[in-house]
């Protein structure tokens, strides 16, 4: 099998995965037998070996020695580290974005609320989930330290597992009157209450996660989006 077949298999099944984790399909503890998505994928296991890591890197599989990857559960202290660290870095990036964004910046983050608005007004849940997502780290690109960037994406990517298999059903991942709120702050100059207003945002976040997700009721397959079951 040539390089680029590998490399857009590995991605095709990554984003097969990762979606079925985000949209609750795939839930916590569900098994991830290299030979099933070998077969559903119709590849070699090589390559699904290949994208399990990955996606142990970024904390949404965990890869048990002689037992086989599952997809990840997050204990309680683990959310509460994950939610711990996340307000320490936002409210690091907050001060730098009010020093460094610009009248163009400031456009840009409101032109972000309105496809928020327009997202959430349509009960378009998955893009909504995006789009609040987007809004965190677009703040952390405007704050221009990079290293502060790489550290919140991560935790960010931990933090969107927790919330997806989490959160229970009914509640937005991020309320967007707050979002709109540390707009407004920051274009007042005012880093202390806008850093104030998130570090609210995100224990209400927390406060929302319900550490019991359901039984998975489907096949892999099914979990998966496929319509046969394996």
């Amino acid at each position: 099998m040539n390089a680029p077949h590998s490399t857009g298999s590995e991605s095709r099944i990554h984003a097969a995965i990762f979606d079925s984790v985000m949209s609750h399909r795939l839930l916590p503890g569900t098994r991830l037998p290299e030979a099933a998505l070998s077969d559903l994928f119709g590849v070699s296991r090589t390559i699904v070996r290949q994208v399990l890591r990955r996606l142990a890197h970024e904390h949404i599989v965990q890869l048990r020695p002689n037992r086989g990857a599952i997809v990840a559960q997050p204990t309680p202290e683990e959310t509460r580290a994950v939610f711990e660290a996340r307000r320490a870095l936002e409210a690091a990036v907050l001060p730098l974005v009010v020093r460094n964004a610009t009248t163009a910046d400031l456009a840009s983050l409101r032109q972000h609320l309105a496809v928020e608005h327009e997202a959430l007004g349509r009960a378009d849940q998955p893009a909504w989930a995006r789009l609040a997502s987007a809004f965190h780290l677009r703040l952390a690109d405007l704050a221009g330290n990079a290293i502060l960037r790489d550290y919140l994406s991560e935790l960010m990517s931990r933090c969107s597992l927790i919330v997806a298999l989490y959160e229970r059903p009914g509640n937005s991942s991020c309320e967007h009157d707050e979002h709109a709120r540390i707009v407004e702050l920051i274009e007042q100059g005012d880093a202390a209450e806008a850093a104030q207003v998130m570090s609210r945002h995100l224990e209400a976040l927390e406060r929302r996660i319900c550490l019991e997700p359901a039984a998975p009721s489907k096949t892999l397959a099914g979990m998966l989006g496929f319509q046969t079951g394996v």
